[in-house]
């Protein structure tokens, strides 16, 4: 088995994935600390054509040097925006119809394999900070929490990690016809 070159991949210009239709799905990102993280996060949500990122609180804004190092140029591509309040987004994302999720574990959490959101329902996912995770005002403001079962000795994913699988996941549950 060959492994395909980057001109083999048929990949979008940036031009052409802006023009592109979007997953119905947004990334909040509440209180993130690493500039590693959020540049992952970016890089993601590009392989999966999410609609946005809101970077709430502390979480770092684009442009920079730690954050461009691991999105490797998705900053340019994902439509993204500042609140210094992450329970003002979670409450405007309510209004506007997304089911709006926090990834925490919490109190009747489902897991993240049970959670089923129809074709083409608008989701939003809120992903905390790496020591405390989502404020608990911001749980309580959420529609749904949900949780990736774990069987280890740690009891949380790095959220760049835990990000990539819930926007894997999430995708192909709202995007069934591909």
């Amino acid at each position: 088995m060959r492994k395909l070159l980057n001109e083999e991949l048929d990949r979008l210009t940036v031009e052409s994935f802006k023009e592109s239709d979007k997953t119905p799905l947004v990334i909040v990102l509440d209180n993130v600390r690493s500039l590693n993280n959020i540049g992952s996060v970016f890089r993601s949500a590009d392989a999966y054509r999410v609609e946005k990122i809101y970077l709430c609180g502390i979480t770092a804004q684009p442009p920079h040097k730690d954050i461009r190092k691991t999105a490797l140029g998705a900053t340019e591509t994902i439509d993204w925006e500042y609140a210094e309040d992450t329970i003002d987004v979670v409450n405007k994302l309510n209004l506007q119809g997304y089911t709006t999720c926090a990834i925490e574990q919490a109190e009747r959490s489902q897991n993240l394999y049970n959670f089923s959101p129809g074709k083409g329902q608008k989701v939003a996912v809120v992903l905390g900070n790496e020591v405390k995770g989502v404020q608990q005002d911001v749980v309580d403001a959420c529609k749904e929490v949900i949780e990736l079962e774990q069987y280890g000795t740690k009891h949380s994913l790095n959220i760049s990690v835990c990000a990539g699988i819930v926007i894997y996941d999430i995708f192909y549950k709202i995007n069934e016809s591909l």
